[in-house]
């Protein structure tokens, strides 16, 4: 008589999953790789091709990128999708649900922002950006503020309207903006978030604003970051 193989019924689990029910490993699970989650920040200001992907993560390898917005697209977090003629290139963008990580990438700012090792000196994209505003906009001190504010971020340019405590942005081209900021994003990261002079940066030619002078350098205080752990405060 042959003996039977009994199961479980359970698959056995992947060394790249944590079998596990709890909805944070499950997100983990579909997050949680290396660079996976960097991907889909740099695709939450719209669609990118991948040489745009590779150019705004330089420390990803093509063959990586290639299996991380492969994973993301089967979890039906982006999509890839070819552009009417004359582009004609293939793009990734993400999917509605794939936007709403946003609250993620601004938890884990606020969060990691206490951090007494944080540095924001280091290299910082527009993307980024654009991100921490909407993470670290104060709406006490933006109050009263109604504005357009557009942006020249190297060959990019972005929109904002800053109105009733908050910041909508977008990638578009600039127009009838009340203030506009032409610098680096480590730049402007540089002034508004790591104490630099905004004299000294105009100065040194990295930073140039033109429009309501008064409302960009009220501007550049709406984003205070949190107190680090272990400071008092």
């Amino acid at each position: 008589m042959k003996s039977q193989k009994i199961t479980s019924g359970r698959e056995k689990p992947s060394p790249r999953r944590y079998d596990d029910a709890c909805a944070a490993a499950h997100a983990l699970d579909l997050l949680g790789e290396r660079w996976a989650l960097l991907v889909v920040r740099e695709l939450m200001f719209g669609a990118k091709r991948f040489s745009d992907l590779r150019a705004d993560l330089p420390g990803i390898s093509a063959n990586v990128l290639t299996q991380r917005l492969e994973g993301l697209a089967a979890a039906g977090i982006l999509v890839r999708r070819k552009l009417p003629p004359p582009g004609a290139t293939q793009v990734y963008e993400l999917t509605q649900w794939g936007y709403e990580t946003e609250p993620v990438f601004q938890a884990l700012g606020r969060w990691a922002a206490r951090s007494p090792h944080h540095d924001p000196t280091l290299p910082f994209g527009a993307t980024s950006l654009f991100l921490s505003f909407r993470t670290m906009l104060d709406p006490v001190l933006a109050e009263g503020i109604d504005a357009r504010i557009g942006f020249r971020i190297g060959a990019e340019s972005f929109m904002a309207r800053l109105g009733d405590g908050r910041i909508e942005i977008a990638r578009a081209p600039i127009s009838d903006a009340d203030v506009v900021f032409a610098a680096a994003a480590t730049t402007m990261a540089a002034v508004i978030y790591a104490g630099q002079p905004l004299s000294e940066a105009e100065a040194a030619g990295a930073l140039a604003i033109e429009g309501d002078r008064p409302l960009a350098e009220r501007f550049l205080t709406l984003f205070p970051l949190p107190s680090r752990v272990g400071e008092a405060g």
